[in-house]
């Protein structure tokens, strides 16, 4: 009976070697998780980002729809439609880290404010995280393509339409606009929108 316990004390702990052996496996597939997990929340965010992009735009659609009056101390022309739109510029004065949410007060269905947020602006949306606007371009209907330095999407009422701009020039033909968002860690998503005012994320 003795032998048989002294046999069952001695058997019934671990080694050095193998606590160290599992800490190590344990180590490894945490750093591996970490590694992962970065990657992970970098495409959550790029995602995020994307959602939130392609809700202001809707939301400048529906404002117009709704026939909604700019706020107070905002000035029309008259004969006024309710007209909502975003702009995206890449160049300075602009960056590719920020955007515009805009009345557009003059019915000129192009974004007149500043890159200081002044005008027709009604806020000036800041993208986080280091994520940036890494490309804007035009696909058009014979299949060509074009990048663009500046973008304006603007709806008026009573058409559920975009009306987009570049450089001051409305473009026509088109297929759809693509904005390519990208985070630090090389996360993509791309927000397309077509003329008839659909938004598709990527």
């Amino acid at each position: 009976m003795n032998k048989l316990n002294k046999k069952i004390k001695m058997n019934g702990g671990m080694s050095y070697i193998e606590l160290i052996v599992v800490l190590s496996i344990f180590a490894t597939i945490s750093s591996i998780m970490m590694f992962n997990y970065g990657d992970f929340q970098a495409k959550v965010d790029i995602k995020n980002l994307a959602s939130d992009i392609a809700l202001k735009i809707v939301e400048a659609q529906k404002l117009s729809l709704s026939g909604l009056l700019p706020p107070v101390g905002f000035s029309t022309i008259p004969n006024w439609k309710p007209s909502y739109g975003v702009y995206f510029n890449l160049t300075s004065p602009y960056d590719n880290k920020s955007f515009i949410y805009f009345v557009d007060l003059d019915n000129l269905k192009d974004y007149t404010g500043g890159s200081t947020c002044t005008g027709e602006c009604l806020s000036k949306i800041t993208i986080t995280k280091n994520n940036s606007i890494s490309e804007i371009k035009v696909f058009y209907k014979d299949a060509s393509s074009a990048v663009l330095n500046d973008l304006t999407i603007t709806f008026s009422r009573p058409d559920s339409g975009a009306i987009l701009f570049s450089n001051s020039a409305q473009l026509s033909n088109v297929s759809y606009v693509q904005i390519t968002i990208v985070s630090p860690k090389g996360a993509i998503a791309k927000i397309k929108l077509y003329p008839s005012g659909r938004v598709q994320i990527n």
